[in-house]
């Protein structure tokens, strides 16, 4: 039952990846494997936690002495584990369905058109460098995932040809995911680094931004000798009237990015959850929009009000997300990830081999179970005469260079990031098209961010 798991895991993968061949969207794999994986877990519960991989329940069992036979065990996995993981999944899921409706506001406001109408140029390579440059230092003040939401409804305005906005989409995911590695707010795994004391703020910001530049920069200088001509701008329908005033659209693209903008400081002041601030983002954003719009004609108030946008936000990316988490959460409860970093640390011993691997591993398996393992791996060590163990102290080596290869690896593979996700999902993206043309670019950007961060440190 163990290796099954895994196995249905890999053919779910597979699924996905082969998504378009197949003629089945990608959600409802996700939802098959996020479903059957809990299922053969508790199936086979005795023989599973018996062979002692999953640290979950040894934490259960020593906090309940008690615990034992198939009713604590069930106990365990219905009332402990899926109740936890299942809250961890909600603030994603919340946190994406606000962002997501803060986005869709501003653009049904046409409150995009107020960035748009700067960017005159429409030579291909001159446009993926200001994008690509827009996203990296947005995404490290906002986060990835809200930063790719953003840049893909802006691309939607700037490109019309869909395989050449693929592209752009791409690079956004590379730029959002680089540009989120080196701040403590830019990234989920940065942020449970940065929590749990591992790095601290100036420190990081310090160590992994060149690193961050180069993943994204690299790439992008490539692009620059095979990419030709100019985009085509989408034509925008005239209708004879329009519903928003100029002064509407740049109060809701202000409204907008400030409620996006607010998240991280409401996370920081209040200690509470992130989705708790974007949903209280979207909740003032929705106050205000009702106000501005009360007394206009009904039509208007049809297309412009808040009820009728929810109707326009992607729910098959939601529940995407819901099948591919609930799948990896239960491979982290029963053990798989933990067997993973052990075997990885037991092999290697060598915290740049180790980072390294767990940054492409990130573009396969989500990023946060394994920074979580290697977070419970590694205790954050004090300073002594053990010159591997010092990597491991607070802003040691493993830690700095921990946050940027699993910040950035994930671009390496479209489903191997949230920002990677959320793309593919918006935009349609085909797995294996990402496949043939990004993730040759995304591991060549990436190797090369390693490198830049071994002479800055490992020499």
């Amino acid at each position: 039952m163990f290796t099954l798991m895994v196995v249905i895991f890999v053919l779910g993968y597979l699924a996905i990846a082969l998504e378009h061949p197949l003629k089945v969207d990608k959600a409802a794999s996700a939802l098959i494997i996020g479903t059957l994986c809990w299922v053969v877990y508790i199936i086979g519960a005795e023989d599973i936690l018996s062979m002692g991989f999953s640290s979950a329940w040894a934490k259960y069992t020593a906090a309940h002495p008690d615990a034992h036979g198939i009713h604590a065990i069930h106990e365990f996995i219905v009332d402990s584990e899926i109740i936890h993981h299942i809250g961890e999944i909600g603030e994603i899921l919340f946190f994406l369905l606000g962002a997501m409706t803060i986005v869709e506001v501003v653009d049904q406001h046409e409150g995009f058109k107020v960035i748009t109408d700067k960017i005159r140029t429409t030579n291909k390579v001159k446009l993926i460098w200001v994008v690509s440059f827009l996203t990296f230092f947005m995404s490290s003040v906002l986060d990835n995932l809200t930063t790719t939401i953003v840049m893909v409804a802006l691309l939607r305005k700037l490109i019309e040809d869909k395989h050449t906005r693929w592209f752009f989409a791409s690079m956004v995911v590379l730029a959002a995911n680089a540009g989120g590695a080196w701040t403590p707010i830019g990234d989920v795994t940065t942020i449970m680094l940065w929590i749990g004391g591992q790095v601290s703020t100036i420190r990081i910001m310090e160590g992994v931004f060149l690193p961050s530049i180069a993943c994204m920069v690299v790439p992008l200088a490539v692009l620059s000798f095979t990419m030709k001509g100019n985009v085509t701008r989408p034509v925008i329908e005239e209708t004879g009237e329009e519903v928003t005033t100029p002064s509407e659209r740049l109060l809701m693209l202000i409204l907008g990015v400030s409620g996006l903008l607010f998240v991280p400081v409401f996370k920081t002041a209040t200690h509470l959850p992130p989705y708790m601030g974007m949903l209280l983002s979207l909740g003032i954003i929705w106050v205000i929009s009702e106000i501005m719009h009360r007394n206009k004609p009904l039509p208007v108030k049809k297309k412009l009000k808040v009820v009728a946008i929810l109707r326009r936000v992607d729910v098959p990316t939601v529940l995407f997300f819901l099948g591919i988490l609930s799948a990896v959460a239960a491979l982290q409860s029963a053990g798989q990830l933990s067997l993973m970093s052990q075997y990885l640390d037991e092999k290697l011993h060598n915290i740049y081999l180790i980072d390294i691997a767990i940054g492409i591993l990130s573009s396969v398996i989500d990023n946060v179970p394994l920074v979580a393992g290697a977070m419970g791996m590694y205790p954050i060590a004090e300073m002594g005469v053990d010159p591997y163990l010092n990597n491991f102290v607070q802003d040691g080596l493993f830690w700095e260079f921990l946050a940027y290869t699993a910040g950035t690896g994930g671009s390496i593979l479209i489903i191997g990031s949230a920002a990677g996700v959320a793309a593919m999902g918006l935009e349609k993206i085909d797995f294996i098209w990402y496949l043939k043309k990004i993730s040759g670019l995304a591991l060549l950007g990436y190797l090369a961010g390693c490198a830049v961060y071994f002479v800055m440190f490992g020499l």
